[in-house]
């Protein structure tokens, strides 16, 4: 294999300024969450919703979505961290890596719940704008694992094969399949299809984001099937190949019985937005109203000018033959 033909991998994932460390893994999720935010608040105005909502909501998600990751990475990978040898301790270093995708989602909607709730914000709606941007955010926070040198898949001589250099635990150097760079282009895809079928379908009531989970999880499914990682296996697959099937169904599901029970969007996904919207509408009527040329306006003056004089010729009418008869 030539050696031109490879993706390097860094030298080391964390450069120390001074007693502080700069981690590779931790700046990319930071840039994942930055990017997941701001996208997700230019889709919330776009939908009627008051700019910063989504930023507001993010400091219930983000945190609650990191503990719900590495719970999840701690739980199914238990013996990393609670068999002889070990150092239970190691489980609260997240920057070392290992923060599970499905925990993090389920337990940062727990986050979104509560941030939606005290702001009477419907979740789903929420979860529809920032869908595209978790997937982005996704793909980001996948080169963390490139700077740890992990998460990569079998042993090959392609062109773009991931070089590992390092040994420590348990890595043996040599080159591998970037899976780590397959599920980024993934998360970018995934992140541009729910941008396009929701402009096309106008999708509503958490269609999007069931969207992006169902997209998600397909190719989630193969990548996972190629790592060489150390996992649980239930009837010859990995845990996260059943768990990735498994809410791919679910996700499926829940776009089908949404759609038929609430077809459409949600008109209002903010309260007090909309009518102020609608107040700002009418003031730009008025506007353009004011712009009339002058022919125009005389003409209106005119025109009530004589709904008045009729208007009083009627009731002139009316009180003459009222006389009459009496």
């Amino acid at each position: 294999m030539e050696e031109l033909a490879y993706i390097p991998s860094p030298s080391r994932g964390v450069i120390h300024l001074g007693p502080i460390p700069l981690r590779g893994y931790a700046f990319c999720i930071i840039i994942g969450v930055f990017v997941a935010v701001w996208l997700g608040n230019k889709r919330w105005v776009a939908r009627g919703g008051r700019a910063g909502t989504v930023a507001d909501i993010a400091v219930w998600a983000v945190p609650f979505g990191l503990v719900g990751g590495r719970l999840y990475h701690v739980i199914t990978d238990y013996e990393l961290y609670f068999s002889a040898g070990r150092d239970w301790v190691d489980a609260f270093k997240v920057w070392q890596g290992g923060l599970g995708i499905w925990g993090a989602i389920a337990l940062g909607a727990v986050g979104a719940w509560i941030g939606c709730r005290r702001r009477g914000i419907p979740l789903p709606a929420y979860a529809d704008a920032i869908a595209p941007g978790i997937a982005f955010a996704q793909a980001i926070g996948r080169w963390g694992n490139w700077f740890n040198q992990e998460l990569y898949g079998r042993e090959t001589h392609l062109p773009w094969a991931l070089h590992i250099t390092s040994s420590e635990g348990g890595r043996v150097p040599g080159y591998y399949h970037p899976t780590f760079l397959y599920e980024s282009l993934w998360c970018i895809g995934v992140g541009f299809l729910v941008i396009w079928a929701d402009r096309r379908f106008k999708l509503g009531h958490g269609r999007a984001f069931a969207l992006y989970v169902a997209a998600y999880c397909v190719g989630r499914g193969w990548i996972e099937y190629m790592r060489v990682d150390d996992a649980h296996h239930i009837l010859g697959l990995r845990l996260n190949d059943w768990t990735a099937m498994i809410v791919f169904l679910l996700a499926v599901l829940y776009i089908v019985v949404s759609a038929k029970k609430r077809p459409g969007r949600e008109a209002v996904v903010e309260p007090g937005v909309s009518d102020g919207e609608a107040d700002g509408a009418g003031e730009a009527v008025e506007a353009k109203e004011a712009e009339v040329s002058g022919d125009g306006a005389e003409a209106d003056v005119e025109d009530d000018t004589s709904d008045e004089v009729k208007a009083k010729d009627e009731a002139k009418d009316e009180a003459g033959s009222g006389t009459k008869k009496s």
